[in-house]
């Protein structure tokens, strides 16, 4: 083990170098690089995951066992055995993965001469902010066209993995994906459909009430005020996130919340400036200021002369200290939350590198995502007002905007954060067949988010792959388990600063008593159960949504009321 882990770090840090410039840079050259690198890395987890196998049923000490299991889940697609096919495994997945990064809608001009073609950026643009119905529709279905050319190459892909997964002694890539929670993966599944049932009814209560506000604004015709609402109509490409249509569902009474963009412009903060602001949040609570090379060698604007993967991550390049950002930053309220939860990563990254390369991790993926989140959702009025932004703090009638504007972001995604990997654990499976990959997809986010496709959709369409998660090949159980998990961490870090009165209130910024937990639980990386350190974290050993539910009890009531004799449900 003490050489799987060794060997396995070097190999880690070749990978990292080489996406690095794979995605900030995005050649056939970079890619090939990238490919060899992910190849050779797959290839030695492969070769030493097989190995491991020969302790199945052995007696072993729990943690040998728990980081033979460790080696196995190394990989979101363990290569299968033959090399041709390990090597046309990675192939694949750095091609959907810079295909999502190159993909662009274009059209003709409107000047009348050449093409007029946007990415992603630019196009999610125009769904947060136009709210002409043509127009969304337009973005929307352009940007879905990037997914259809990847269907035949992701076909073959689930073939592969699911061959690889085999290799490792699991049923399929889903079941070996699942088996990384500290329980049976059977077990795992019946969890996040506990969690999801006792929330549920807080999404509905959102879903009908922001069906009634679209229906009144876009008409009975397009939002059918007892049924689906359309996906363009939602402020997000995906419709995972709603925050941007707030305007247009914001209580008609009461006290109108801030605007934390204008507040970020008007400070003047750059990119590099909001980024500074969020590490400055980390430093309060005792954690030591990031690296000098995390501000030369991130990426905080995009390019103007080449193409990158816009999409944000966090990087731990060498295990050690050379922690970056990868982020096309604009000063936006939705940038500034992004960079909280980014940096948590970073932090967290840096706080578990006492411990050995399998335990160099968060304590279960949910963890990772967590971190962050807990962090910006302390980015109350309250803290606003002791940086400078705000001057004065809302009093309590402005606590339904402020509340209504973060549910729909934060319980708008609990769905959609569930079905995407519950669409691919079908996939890998069986249950949703190659013929039916479009049709499946809608079937789930029909069933779990009430929306419906804006225009007819046939299997000649691809709107899984146009999410960079399902084309990058990157689980997403653990963004549904950190929206649950970051209100747990939260409601814990507000008791451990003292905090009394609404829990939607607290910030915990400058409190050292919260900083000394978040440090200890971030520390303890993987060499734990899960259960164990968020017992140690919050007194509980179950992911739970009480937390969740108890930071919106407000909104809960006040939704109810407005949706009194209208229908909830689809």
């Amino acid at each position: 083990m003490a050489t799987a882990e060794s060997t396995l770090a070097v190999l880690s840090i070749k990978v990292n170098q080489a996406v690095w410039v794979q995605q900030n840079f995005i050649t056939e050259d970079s890619e090939a690089l990238s490919a060899e690198a992910q190849s050779n890395f797959g290839s030695a987890v492969q070769r030493l995951a097989m190995a491991a196998r020969r302790y199945d049923g052995r007696k072993l000490p729990p943690e040998l066992r728990r980081k033979l299991l460790l080696l196995k889940l190394s990989l979101a697609a363990p290569p299968p055995a033959d090399p041709s096919e390990a090597a046309e495994l990675t192939r694949l997945t750095v091609s959907m993965d810079a295909d999502y990064g190159r993909g662009s809608y274009c059209r003709p001009a409107q000047t009348g001469t050449g093409q007029d073609c946007r990415q992603i950026g630019e196009l999610s643009k125009v769904l947060a902010e136009s709210r002409d119905p043509a127009e969304l529709l337009d973005a929307w279905q352009g940007w879905h066209r990037v997914g259809a050319p990847m269907r035949r190459r992701y076909q073959r892909f689930v073939e592969l993995a699911n061959k690889g997964s085999r290799g490792m002694g699991f049923r399929d890539a889903g079941a070996m994906w699942r088996a990384g929670y500290d329980m049976p993966a059977d077990d795992f599944a019946k969890e996040a459909d506990r969690i999801w049932e006792q929330v549920k009814p807080l999404y509905l209560a959102l879903h009908a009430y922001v069906r009634t506000r679209l229906s009144e604004r876009y008409g009975s015709q397009l939002v059918p005020p007892a049924g689906k609402i359309p996906a363009h109509l939602l402020g997000n490409m995906w419709a995972q996130e709603w925050g941007n249509i707030y305007p247009l569902v914001a209580p008609r009474t009461g006290t109108p919340t801030y605007d934390l963009t204008k507040l970020l412009e008007a400070k003047g903060l750059n990119a590099k400036g909001m980024a500074k602001a969020a590490e400055n949040f980390y430093l309060s609570l005792g954690f030591a200021p990031l690296p000098e090379t995390f501000w030369t060698r991130s990426l905080f604007v995009k390019p103007r002369d080449r193409e990158v993967v816009c999409h944000a991550s966090a990087w731990d390049i060498d295990n050690r200290e050379d922690l970056r950002i990868k982020m096309c930053i604009e000063v936006n309220a939705d940038d500034f939350v992004t960079l909280h939860h980014e940096l948590g990563h970073n932090f967290y990254q840096r706080a578990y590198q006492r411990h050995s390369f399998l335990h160099q991790n968060g304590a279960n993926d949910g963890f990772h995502e967590a971190v962050g989140d807990a962090v910006a959702l302390a980015i109350t009025p309250e803290y606003l007002k002791q940086v400078g932004l705000l001057t004065a703090v809302p009093g309590a009638d402005g606590d339904i905007p402020l509340l209504l504007r973060q549910a729909m972001d934060k319980v708008a995604f609990l769905p959609f954060g569930l079905l995407i990997d519950q669409w691919r654990w079908k996939v890998f499976s069986g249950a949703i067949k190659p013929t039916e990959y479009n049709a499946g997809w809608w079937a789930l986010r029909e069933h779990y988010q009430g929306i419906s496709a804006p225009l007819p959709r046939s299997e000649t369409d691809f709107d899984p792959a146009a999410k960079y998660h399902v084309a990058g090949n990157v689980p997403y159980m653990r963004y549904f388990l950190a929206r649950v998990l970051q209100f747990q961490f939260y409601r814990s870090l507000c008791k451990s600063a003292g905090q009394s009165g609404p829990l939607h209130r607290c910030t915990f910024f400058g409190n050292k008593d919260a900083g000394t937990k978040l440090a200890r639980m971030l520390e303890a990386g993987a060499s734990k159960p899960w259960q164990e350190i968020l017992f140690d974290m919050t007194g509980e050993r179950r992911m739970d949504g009480n937390a969740i539910l108890e930071y919106f009890a407000p909104l809960k009531a006040w939704l109810d009321q407005q949706n009194q004799g209208k229908p909830v449900g689809w």
